[in-house]
């Protein structure tokens, strides 16, 4: 099957120096499944929609069955059209703007007179937002900057499509909805099954959540500003990274379930929190899973916009409730 699928691969990179008569294909001896068979005349397009790997009627039930594989969305992959050169290159630009970003603007404070000390929570969440803002905008720039080059691009890279949100195929609303339930479910079977392994809890490490914590249920504008960072401004950012870019670069080289574990496993170390690890994974299986069904970036931002702003939205009102966050946090 490994050797058919490979005959099949390069009958496609062959019949593009084959010559052509009105949009059609001769094919000749380029296979062993296609030695005793001749194809004369193949449309070029149902011969992609559609590859015979063997010849005789034995083999029709497998036919289908690769048919209907085919059709499964997570299991295709995109027509990616830069090399290994254009995705080092460019993860490297990405990774560079985002420290260098955060360098500038740290450097531009005191020079624009304003004393960090001095600044009030809701200066602070102001100021965080403009931040990621920043950042945001820099990093995106450096890849749409990128692919510009490569136009026209396939339709289904770096889609953003607010179309047909209850489509049960591809509506980014539905899977949405699914992708949120299922990321819930899984992350907390996850800590279950963690918790079973552990002797002690240790001390929460010091992530980005522990930093937030004066912010949160300060006031509207804080809340304001943080779920604007979380819910919209983040969530656009890591999914263009890791999903729109990463992932379906991999797909280039390696099958689309792989792509997704591998980009997953990156995005989870990015977040610096070995011990989230195990959920950020989860997390980032469960954003991949959603894109390769709808080939939307919208969908995975909504279930990480979701996610993200859900768990600032519920310590907010557990501290107006009268709760010490910081204690629940460093419990779970």
């Amino acid at each position: 099957m490994v050797s058919q699928l490979v005959s099949c691969s390069s009958l496609f990179s062959i019949s593009n120096y084959l010559p052509k008569t009105d949009n059609r294909i001769s094919l000749t001896r380029f296979s062993p499944g296609f030695t005793n068979r001749r194809l004369s005349t193949v449309n070029r397009r149902k011969w992609r929609s559609a590859c015979i790997f063997n010849s005789g009627n034995e083999s029709g039930g497998e036919d289908k069955l690769q048919e209907g594989v085919a059709e499964w969305p997570i299991l295709q992959r995109w027509e990616v059209p830069w090399e290994w050169q254009t995705v080092s290159l460019t993860s490297l630009a990405c990774a560079l703007s985002f420290v260098l970003t955060g360098l500038t603007e740290m450097a531009a404070i005191p020079l624009l007179g304003i004393d960090a000390e001095k600044l009030s929570l809701d200066d602070k969440a102001e100021i965080l937002f403009l931040d990621q803002g920043l950042t945001t905008a820099v990093v995106l720039a450096v890849i749409f900057t990128v692919a510009k080059t490569f136009e026209p691009l396939p339709e289904d890279i770096l889609r953003y499509d607010l179309r047909q949100p209850f489509n049960l195929q591809k509506g980014w609303l539905v899977w949405g909805g699914i992708g949120l339930v299922g990321a819930v479910g899984a992350i907390a079977l996850t800590g279950v099954a963690l918790s079973l392994f552990k002797t002690e809890t240790p001390e929460r490490e010091v992530d980005s959540l522990m930093k937030l914590l004066p912010l949160i249920g300060s006031s509207n504008i804080s809340t304001l500003s943080l779920v604007g960072i979380t819910g919209i401004l983040a969530p656009l950012l890591e999914e263009t990274v890791f999903r729109g870019f990463f992932m379906v670069s991999l797909t280039k080289w390696v099958p689309t379930p792989i792509a997704i574990i591998i980009s997953s496993a990156a995005f989870a170390l990015a977040h610096l929190t070995p011990g989230e690890f195990p959920q950020l994974f989860i997390l980032g299986s469960v954003l991949g899973l959603s894109y390769a069904q709808t080939r939307n970036l919208i969908t995975p931002m909504v279930i990480h916009g979701f996610w993200n702003s859900g768990v600032i939205l519920l310590l907010t009102f557990l501290q107006i409730q009268g709760y010490d966050i910081k204690e629940l946090l460093q419990a779970n």
